[in-house]
């Protein structure tokens, strides 16, 4: 009798679950929705982010004043090239990780007093390995957007490296050619001045 009474139940639990994966999945669709239609506004964001990130980390990671305002010039210039790259992160991921918070906000789920939290500790878990509990996928999470930042920091770094030896390299050439400009003018001007004045 019991089993036919906890079926339903059942039931309705995985049809309620069910439900919900549905209603997050259209709620996923509709995030990435308004970041597709809102590309201007993210990409502001996204650029305001950039102003003051490459700011604050330029100056806790350097503290010589030339090579800090030197970064700082090349960061304005790699600017254009990190914004391409943080659209295209921003459009795969944002959305998922916006719907998975969301989604951890509305399950309520209480936190376990500290002694509960000890004991479960100490009791013995029959649980599948697959299943990770929520702490520790919170610190999983943790580690995979630290690595993400790891990631992003790299890339900026190196972005910045490019585009300063870009920046740098094109500086040299730009002032070569103007001396080379300038060389050829005083060379016809000696020409014509020459020419002017036959001796």
């Amino acid at each position: 009798m019991e089993n036919q009474e906890k079926k339903p139940q059942e039931l309705a639990t995985v049809l309620e679950k069910k439900k919900q994966e549905e209603i997050m999945h259209d709620v996923l669709i509709l995030l990435d929705n308004l970041i597709t239609r809102e590309e201007t506004t993210v990409k502001l964001i996204v650029d305001s982010l950039y102003d003051v990130g490459t700011v604050n980390l330029i100056n806790q990671k350097f503290r010589s004043r030339t090579f800090n305002k030197t970064l700082k010039l090349i960061s304005r210039v790699s600017k254009p090239a990190f914004k391409i790259i943080a659209w295209q992160w921003v459009k795969k991921n944002c959305p998922r990780l916006i719907a998975n918070w969301m989604q951890r906000k509305v399950a309520f789920e209480q936190a376990k007093p500290a002694i509960q939290q000890a004991q479960v500790a100490i009791a013995p878990q029959n649980v599948s390995t697959n299943i990770l509990p929520p702490a520790q996928e919170r610190v999983q999470e943790v580690k995979y957007l630290r690595s993400q930042v790891k990631l992003l920091v790299s890339l900026l770094i190196g972005t910045v490296t490019v585009f300063g030896g870009s920046f740098a390299w094109m500086s040299y050439e730009m002032q070569r050619s103007h001396q080379q400009t300038i060389q050829e003018i005083r060379t016809q001007m000696k020409i014509m001045e020459a020419n002017r004045n036959p001796r």
